[in-house]
């Protein structure tokens, strides 16, 4: 059995993923420490670094369904887009953010970079170039790389205040860029 198929490997880093993502509730991810992380997770010091090189991989993984549920919800439409509103999907994606702002900004730059902006946009890629490839367009590395910059970019600014807007304006503001990077070749 492999390690990712362990259900005691997996329970446990999933109690270390809730920990990190209590701990960063009442603290900024900088301020936490691996013991007091621990400790809340009911797993020794030794048991935390067999499953993670440290707390910013734990971050990462604790924020890998963020990147799995923004891939999920620009992608959360059939047929012809809507060129002006964004599938509802985007704006709940949005608002969905906003209990671990500080997390997930800590770990995405302005900008859209840093590690979760890596998985991001590596993730966002090969599921824009495979659709794109898929429909037959020519031009399907461009504009999957375009999608996945753009998205990583503008999250990572709205994370960190340099856009103004709620969860709903973004999500149409962002989407829009989008449509019209499809459009646009």
């Amino acid at each position: 059995m492999t390690p990712d198929a362990d259900p005691r490997a997996a329970r446990t880093r999933a109690r270390l993923r809730e920990a990190l993502l209590a701990e960063c509730a009442e603290r900024p991810l900088p301020e936490v420490g691996v013991a007091a992380l621990v400790r809340r997770a009911g797993v020794g010091r030794a048991t935390f670094y067999v499953h993670y090189d440290g707390l910013e991989a734990l971050a990462v993984d604790a924020c890998a369904d963020v990147v799995r549920e923004a891939v999920e919800a620009l992608h959360a439409w059939r047929g012809r887009p809507d060129p002006v509103h964004a599938p509802p999907a985007l704006a709940e994606f949005f608002a969905s953010l906003t209990p671990h702002t500080g997390l997930y900004g800590a770990l995405l730059t302005p900008g859209g970079g840093g590690p979760l902006g890596r998985v991001l946009h590596r993730d966002l890629r090969a599921y824009s170039l495979r659709e794109r490839e898929l429909a037959g367009a020519a031009d399907a590395p461009l504009v999957a790389s375009a999608v996945a910059a753009t998205f990583a970019g503008v999250l990572g600014d709205w994370l960190h205040g340099l856009l103004e807007g709620g969860p709903r304006d973004i999500a149409d503001q962002v989407w829009q860029l989008l449509v019209a990077l499809h459009a646009s070749r």
